[in-house]
């Protein structure tokens, strides 16, 4: 089967359905394909193109048009600044940005306006065949925390093997309406959220912006697997009312960022559900996944889905027990980690052994029963405090279980004596920096409280919520 399953017109019992509706638009499946394989005549022979990935549907059915014919498709965030654009579209070779028309307005390669093409026959679009599983699907370009952002080249077959692997251990079936309002440039909105639905069978809502009042409408359409990032679900969390709406989906799902353990609770409190934790990354795709008809445990991501080893390295390279307790960086292979890093063999090489291992640079546990937990990055988050080794996750739990926390983010500063001190960056109301280190000293050992305790006003995310660490300064009141 193809990567997105049948698609010729007729192909599915449900191809006369709606199949995806993003705000107030919706296409069947019929359409989708129809649409997509116009796309796919404008576009084939192309070495690779750009897409303005709106939360549109040109931006699925330019998408999927790639995707028919065989051209990888490079999302192109629409809020990206004139230096990043530059920098994506010039790497990545694309040829041409298909967008909605008067959509896109920066400069570079010709504009194909999606919402002009017409629809062509299933088999017409896909002229060429099925390409093969080895090739690639998308070209997706990481934050740029380290440098300029790298082309993460993903294949189909990757993608496949992501797919099948969670719809196993979520039980996710035709039967479900996925719901999500998340971006369509990033693994979480597009690889599972749109490709995962048309892969699977399942209609998809996208709500247009992650609202909690957007999700609990979407009830009323079916709503039975939804997607969301932390900060969706603290949001749901703060309306009661959406939240309760919630309580007759089947499964909520988090990811993209650690989901703190009070947002953990309060959810499972309001809906009856405790979510569903997974850790993935643009290299990797998901691969680690509490399971639909299994434990779900705050602070934990699960175990490896179908088809995914996992272990753990010391600083030295060697073994690290999988105590529950001693944190190592951890080391992934599966058939859903990428084909290496566009133009950079260099970068590649010093990521992806030649044995299929690849150094996701993250700090995890795991303990004897398979459970991993995400304690952050090595370079961000592992802090290396008066010989000991403390992972900041397990800080910042311990800040946000205090009821004036509203967010935490602790980091490793310099320490003339310790080497790093633990440094706190915290969103609170009415308590003292003092107060919160001595509320950390009696939950933690004494040596991972904070030294400091920055009161602010906000911190910096990215668009998939995600803390933002390199941009922290210590200009708050310690």
């Amino acid at each position: 089967m193809d990567l997105l399953g049948d698609h010729g017109a007729g192909a599915s019992e449900a191809g006369a359905g709606e199949a995806v509706r993003v705000g107030d638009r919706a296409v069947t499946r019929d359409e989708l394909f129809g649409w997509a394989a116009g796309v796919a005549a404008e576009i084939r022979g192309a070495d690779a193109v750009a897409v303005h990935a709106t939360a549109s549907l040109e931006t699925v059915a330019a998408v999927v048009g790639g995707l028919l014919a065989g051209v990888p498709v490079v999302p192109l965030p629409p809020d990206s600044g004139p230096a990043e654009r530059e920098h994506i579209l010039g790497d990545s070779g694309a040829r041409m940005v298909l967008a909605a028309r008067g959509a896109y307005e920066g400069e570079g390669p010709p504009i194909v306006p999606v919402d002009e093409i017409g629809p062509a026959d299933g088999q017409a679009g896909a002229q060429g065949g099925v390409p093969a599983d080895g090739s690639i699907a998308l070209i997706l370009y990481t934050s740029g925390t380290t440098g300029a952002p790298k082309g993460v080249l993903v294949s189909r077959a990757a993608i496949a093997a992501g797919l099948d692997g969670l719809a196993e251990a979520w039980a996710w079936t035709p039967a479900d309406t996925v719901v999500h309002g998340l971006p369509l440039f990033h693994v979480h909105g597009l690889v599972l959220g749109v490709l995962g639905a048309l892969r699977v069978g399942s209609p998809l809502v996208h709500t247009g912006r992650p609202r909690a009042e957007a999700y609990a409408a979407a009830r009323a359409r079916g709503g039975s697997l939804y997607f969301g990032v932390p900060t969706v679900w603290s949001r749901v969390c703060d309306d009661p009312s959406a939240a309760r709406e919630l309580a007759g989906a089947r499964l909520l799902v988090s990811g993209s960022a650690p989901l703190p353990v009070p947002v953990f609770e309060r959810l499972a409190a309001l809906t009856g559900h405790r979510p569903v934790e997974r850790y993935g990354m643009t290299e990797t795709l998901i691969t680690v996944s509490a399971r639909a008809g299994g434990d779900r445990r705050p602070g934990y991501v699960g175990t490896p889905i179908a088809g995914v080893e996992t272990r753990l390295a010391g600083e030295d390279g060697g073994p690290v027990p999988h105590d529950g307790e001693t944190p190592g960086e951890l080391h992934v292979r599966a058939p859903t980690v990428f084909s290496g890093y566009l133009n950079r063999p260099d970068a590649t090489a010093e990521a992806l052994g030649a044995d299929g291992w690849f150094r996701t640079g993250d700090i995890a546990t795991i303990g004897p029963d398979g459970w991993h937990r995400i304690v952050g990055r090595a370079s961000t988050d592992l802090i290396k405090s008066g010989g000991y080794r403390i992972g900041a996750g397990e800080v910042e739990n311990a800040l946000l279980a205090h009821p004036a926390v509203r967010e935490a983010a602790v980091i490793g500063t310099p320490h003339a004596d310790l080497g790093e001190q633990v440094t706190a960056f915290v969103v609170a109301d009415g308590v003292e920096g003092a107060q919160l280190i001595d509320f950390v000293a009696e939950r933690l050992s004494a040596h991972k409280r904070p030294r400091l305790v920055h009161l602010v006003g906000s911190l910096p995310r990215n668009a998939m919520g995600k803390v933002v660490k390199t941009r922290l300064t210590s200009g708050g009141t310690p």
